[in-house]
């Protein structure tokens, strides 16, 4: 035991030595495994007793759990353009949803995978794009060498015969579109593209975003998948207890690859999902109020872990982390200038995660801000604020109420104030949105911000 302690204590101190200083042997590869519309409370590792994910459940206990780990937005277009720009969204406009066919990430912005090109990176996208769909915005054109994937925010998982008819929800090889077999099931079919870039450019540093539209809507299963959930009832609930199965299986296949290629010393791996839990996909978020396009906890904190086998030690990490950190992680990891950092909003969570690093007794961020519409929410320290149009102000301490049961704003009125100043100073440096949802959607935005609003069928009423 005191020899297994010894080699821990000397490894944790040579690799706090080299992220301090800097200094890297070699390029690690960067992976992002990226789920769509997952409940927080629908993975092992984050609680459940009802699915099977068995793969991530490992990676993730060998690895590092954020506890407080926060995406951009509680939907999915804007929270993909915050973690692949590693900025707020709100800083170049893309707040809400796409609409329209001329939405999409502006051309002014880079993507990490335009940054880590120039460091003589490999970029590779696959899954579900969701951040235009014209050819100036296509992956190709943001910094990726290859996308295997579709453009749109969703699609069927099984095969679409006349896919040329629905071009935009067509699978693609980089630009063109291919045919889709009929023993296609997506989740696979994302997995076995991944598997073979793996393989393919295990020579060179490569960027692999592997973005999964699982258990995105539409509820679609395999049969074998749905036969391991004999004893759940409902019926959309095993749905998509067969969907994160194949997921869990995607993953496990994934990371199977960088393992038989002898890549996993030198491959730094994330996973996390895009938003909470969402209203129609029977989703469960667990402890956390609120779901898929609320500013509650539940629409913004998600499963999220990293892992980098023989650096990074397995534990709990339990101060608030952010989606944009995963840029500004990669990118120092991969030797970029500090100048080429500086409008970056994350942060290199490096030196606040290694044992005795410089920064381990620290929080990454000051405060972390989110807005959509007329919704807007403040995090500094435990306390939480919530500001929605003319609503009453919304506080919370998350230490003591994960929940958010208990609005503490008339008890504290001088927290409220600077939590809005901070909120105001945030914004005071952002954009105007591009474009907005219809007025339906911005509608339910504010009611589904009320603290009357209590319980997963009350929540689901207004998604």
């Amino acid at each position: 035991m005191m020899a297994k302690l010894s080699v821990h204590l000397i490894l944790s101190c040579i690799i706090t030595f080299i992220v301090n200083a800097g200094v890297f042997a070699q390029q690690p590869n960067i992976i992002i495994l990226f789920a769509d519309d997952a409940g927080y409370r629908d993975f092992g590792f984050t609680g459940s007793e009802e699915f099977k994910t068995p793969r991530i459940d490992q990676f993730a206990r060998e690895g590092i759990i954020f506890t407080e780990g926060y995406v951009t937005a509680s939907v999915c277009s804007p929270s993909r353009a915050g973690l692949l720009t590693g900025r707020y969204q709100q800083r170049f406009g893309h707040e809400a949803n796409l609409r329209g066919i001329d939405a999409g990430l502006p051309l002014t912005e880079k993507t990490i995978a335009n940054r880590l090109g120039k460091l003589g990176y490999v970029n590779c996208a696959i899954g579900k794009w969701h951040l235009g769909s014209q050819e100036s915005m296509h992956p190709m054109a943001r910094g990726f060498d290859e996308f295997h994937g579709f453009l749109l925010g969703s699609r069927t998982y099984f095969s679409i015969p006349n896919n040329t008819e629905h071009p935009e929800r067509a699978l693609m090889h980089n630009r063109e579109i291919i045919p889709e077999s009929d023993n296609l099931y997506l989740t696979d079919w994302i997995a076995e593209e991944a598997v073979d870039f793996i393989k393919a450019k295990k020579e060179d540093p490569f960027f692999l975003y592997v973005a999964f539209n699982a258990p995105h809507t539409p509820m679609h299963s395999t049969p074998e998948d749905l036969q391991e959930f004999p004893e759940i009832t409902n019926q959309k609930r095993k749905k998509l207890a067969g969907m994160t199965l194949a997921l869990d299986r995607a993953v496990g296949q994934i990371l199977d690859t960088i393992s038989d290629e002898g890549l996993d010393e030198n491959t730094l791996i994330f996973f996390l999902n895009d938003n909470g839990g969402a209203t129609i996909n029977a989703s469960d978020n667990g402890p956390l109020r609120g779901m898929k396009g609320s500013k509650w906890e539940g629409g913004i904190r998600v499963p999220f872990a990293v892992s980098w086998k023989n650096r990074l030690l397995p534990k709990r990490y339990d101060k608030p982390v952010s989606a944009l950190d995963i840029a500004a992680t990669a990118l120092a990891l991969a030797g970029a200038a500090e100048t080429d950092m500086q409008d970056l909003d994350g942060v290199n969570l490096m030196p606040y995660l290694l044992p005795k690093g410089a920064k381990e007794n620290y929080a990454p961020h000051d405060f972390l801000c989110w807005r959509r519409h007329q919704a807007a929410a403040v995090r500094e320290g435990d306390w939480k604020l919530i500001r929605v149009a003319d609503n009453p102000h919304l506080l919370f301490n998350l230490k003591n109420d994960l929940g958010e049961t208990t609005n503490l704003a008339s008890h504290y009125p001088q927290k409220v104030n600077r939590l809005l100043n901070l909120l105001d100073s945030w914004e005071s440096e952002m954009v105007d949105p591009l474009w907005v949802a219809s007025g339906k959607w911005q509608e339910n935005q504010i009611k589904k911000h009320g603290m009357d609003v209590i319980g997963r069928d009350a929540e689901r009423r207004l998604p």
